[in-house]
């Protein structure tokens, strides 16, 4: 099922990213130690009671050079066009500002569900002032503290009320891989190349303006759904000049997925904002493949093999990605792609012998053991593996807190040489004894 999503809007130093982070709650990132993937977290999907929701936090998102007021409209619009629920954060301990009115005007526009959480109420004296904001004329107000936690479950219960309670789609089997990148890397090309090479559409139901396309068709008599990330559709450069926008877009297909084809313009290049997307695939845990399009576009100086070496230089947090070089607009290449995408969701979902996995773990710690650290050393007892999609794999450890991130590393490594799972993230979880 397609999740609701809801966005945090408000003047800065209101405190949206704070109410964010506690709704949120901290995810253990898959990613660490990455250098160039320093990003806000602008993005994350919340589990509450029997629902979940997208949530935004429109502070996070960049506008570069435009003045104050220009860049809460564009931090609003961006909100009320992704959102079907819109938090209008305000401060409770300021009183109304003349930015709130600001933020008022675009959202009575809306048509959205609106809820006014009043911020920094976790002092008695600021209780007064809440009768002010009744002012700005919306329905339902509600006092809160992100710092302390005052009122969240009150709020929560407001945002998800006429939510429909979150079930696992099990009907549909077929599986689902979304193309995701940069707006103009050619990500709708692609789609209708895909589409055309196997002429069989099924069905073709399109989404709202703020929806991504999905497209059912079979390729060698299975069903696929390709999941085009919409394109921004509004009249004017409003949007254009928010990168970080195309996330929004991304993070909603990367949900929905069981693989994430990451499309790379051939001409342009990579640029930074590739690896942001890439890492959010990451995070979510789901197997990729790395595709660079507009091939034809390349001169011959910049044959495949200095391309993917300098794809390796800049990915190097996917190092076990594939990589595939195409057009969609000539299609020249376009048959390389499905057999990676198949794969790549075949390595997600591969279990391994609980036998075979001690053996490598065990082969692994004998030709190179855990350094020692104040006189303790690691020492591995048992590994078996607890999931798929990712693949997940528990080793108990004799104290989790000895296990050094390059060690982690090493072992993810060695089980990715005896086992095939290119294209797939896999984690490791480590367990000290008596741990459950």
């Amino acid at each position: 099922m397609k999740l609701p999503t809801v966005a945090l809007v408000g003047s800065p130093n209101v405190g949206k990213s704070t109410i964010f982070n506690r709704i949120v709650g901290k995810k253990i990132s898959i990613i660490e130690d990455v250098p160039g993937i320093t990003r806000d977290r602008i993005y994350g999907t919340v589990n509450y009671k029997d629902y979940k929701f997208n949530l935004i936090d429109t502070g996070g998102i960049d506008v570069g050079k435009e003045t104050f007021n220009n860049e809460i409209k564009i931090q609003a619009e961006i909100a009320i066009e992704e959102a079907d629920v819109v938090v209008f954060v305000v401060d409770g301990k300021e009183g109304l500002t003349s930015n709130d009115y600001v933020v008022r005007d675009i959202l009575y526009k809306s048509n959205k569900r609106i809820i006014v959480a009043i911020n920094k109420m976790d002092n008695k004296k600021h209780h007064d002032n809440i009768y002010d904001f009744y002012e700005l004329g919306f329905d339902k107000y509600i006092p809160i503290s992100g710092e302390h936690g005052i009122n969240f479950d009150k709020l929560l219960n407001e945002i998800t009320k006429d939510f429909n309670k979150y079930t696992e789609d099990t009907e549909d089997l077929a599986i689902k891989f979304c193309l995701i990148g940069r707006p103009n890397v050619g990500k709708s090309s692609l789609t209708n190349a895909i589409l055309n090479e196997d002429r069989v559409i099924v069905s073709d139901k399109a989404g709202t303006t703020r929806d991504s396309v999905d497209t059912k068709f079979k390729y060698e008599k299975k069903d696929y759904v390709v999941i085009d990330t919409a394109g921004m559709r509004k009249k004017g450069k409003i949007f254009e000049s928010v990168e970080k926008y195309s996330l929004f877009r991304a993070m909603k297909s990367i949900e929905r997925s069981d693989v994430c084809v990451i499309v790379i313009n051939a001409e342009e290049g990579i640029i930074e904002h590739d690896k942001h997307i890439a890492a959010y695939a990451l995070e979510a845990g789901k197997p990729m493949v790395l595709v660079v399009n507009k091939w034809d576009t390349v001169d011959d100086k910049n044959d495949i093999k200095s391309y993917t070496k300098k794809m390796r230089a800049e990915f190097q947090f996917l190092s076990y990605v594939p990589i595939v070089f195409l057009s969609a607009l000539t299609k020249k290449r376009i048959h390389t792609l499905m057999p990676e995408i198949i794969r790549v969701y075949e390595n997600s979902r591969r279990e391994v012998k609980t036998s075979l996995l001690n053996q490598v773990i065990n082969d692994a710690y004998a030709l190179n053991p855990a350094p020692s650290y104040k006189g303790k050393r690691l020492k591995i007892y048992f590994s078996s593996q607890s999931g798929i999609m990712p693949p997940k794999f528990n080793l108990n450890v004799n104290s989790k807190g000895l296990v050094h991130f390059s060690y982690a590393r090493y072992l993810e490594n060695k089980i990715r040489e005896n086992f095939d799972f290119e294209g797939t993230p896999i984690i490791l979880q480590f367990k000290s004894k008596g741990e459950e």
